[in-house]
């Protein structure tokens, strides 16, 4: 039996599983991708201390080979189901697991638009994730749908790849950082349409991407002809699998206390898939440090 496991190999299920390897707890982290979570799908990060600059899959790869120097466990599959209890059991496909306690640590995925023809081009003109796919775009025509951080960080890298780079936004500016619109304006292939709105997506006969319809400030339709468009309109927490514990709000994020700790003795949720002000790697891996100290007091009163 475990001490604990860990659900979700992001960078706070990773700090999680670290920080219980190191206070000697018999811990293992389940991953159903690859680790680093919502790292990986991101071009460049300057913003996590002790490194001015470094890719999301780099980044990410570091947070791995540390916990291997550790000889973390790691289960690469899906979680099922599980089953809370004093003796909790995580289901997968193949086999089930026993703990004394869980760290929820699944994280969250790109929220879609949700309107036409979103669904028929996903992963065939529609893409979340520029680092995975910008280089099929190089020298062609791109829209990215979006204004936030994701959005221009990976709009300043398709740019370096991309013919053109056009911007939907839905508000009057950019709400990204200063310095990261800044850098991002300065790209003379990008262009900007603010107070937009993508109503739909437009198909070519042979079924390939043709490019969007756009309503500019509630008034004026406009056709973006493209070879593909990048969403980037925030994320929404993975937590289907959680729904019967009665530990979500009302948006689906787990309802913490300071301490990482849900209403569920012996669980834990860390990472963007918590309900938190700021969701950010250094964040995420202050969750990750702060739930296993506080688990540490859990298993000392666990019989």
């Amino acid at each position: 039996m475990y001490d604990v496991v860990v659900i979700g190999a992001g960078p706070a299920g990773i700090t999680a599983g670290i920080y219980a390897k190191r206070a000697n707890l018999n811990v293992v982290i389940i991953e159903k991708n690859a680790p680093g979570g919502q790292m990986i799908n991101t071009g460049e990060i300057e913003n996590y201390p002790g490194y001015a600059k470094i890719g999301g899959a780099d980044l990410s790869m570091e947070m791995f080979n540390h916990s291997l120097s550790l000889n973390l466990e790691y289960i690469f599959g899906e979680v099922k189901e599980i089953k809370d209890g004093h003796i909790k059991e995580v289901i997968l496909n193949n086999q089930v697991l026993k703990t004394k306690s869980i760290i929820i640590a699944t994280g969250a995925v790109p929220r879609r638009l949700g309107i036409e023809n979103e669904d028929m081009l996903a992963g065939r003109g529609i893409s979340w994730c520029a680092i995975c796919d910008g280089p099929f775009y190089k020298g062609k025509d791109v829209i990215i749908v979006g204004g936030g951080n994701s959005a221009v960080e990976e709009g300043t890298y398709l740019s370096t790849l991309a013919n053109s780079v056009i911007f939907v936004q839905n508000l009057a500016e950019f709400t990204a950082d200063k310095k990261a619109v800044e850098i991002l304006l300065k790209r003379d292939n990008v262009k900007v349409f603010y107070n937009s709105v993508v109503k739909r997506f437009l198909v070519n006969e042979d079924s390939t991407f043709k490019g969007a319809e756009i309503l500019i400030n509630d008034k004026e339709v406009k056709t973006l002809l493209a070879d593909g468009a990048f969403i980037f309109i925030g994320l929404e927490p993975a937590t289907k699998l959680f729904e019967d514990l009665g530990i979500l709000d009302k948006y689906k994020y787990i309802i913490t206390n300071e301490l990482m700790e849900t209403n569920k003795e012996g669980i834990y949720a860390i990472g963007d898939v918590r309900k938190k002000q700021i969701r950010q790697i250094v964040t995420a891996t202050n969750d990750g440090a702060i739930a296993v100290q506080n688990l540490l007091n859990y298993l000392k009163k666990w019989t």
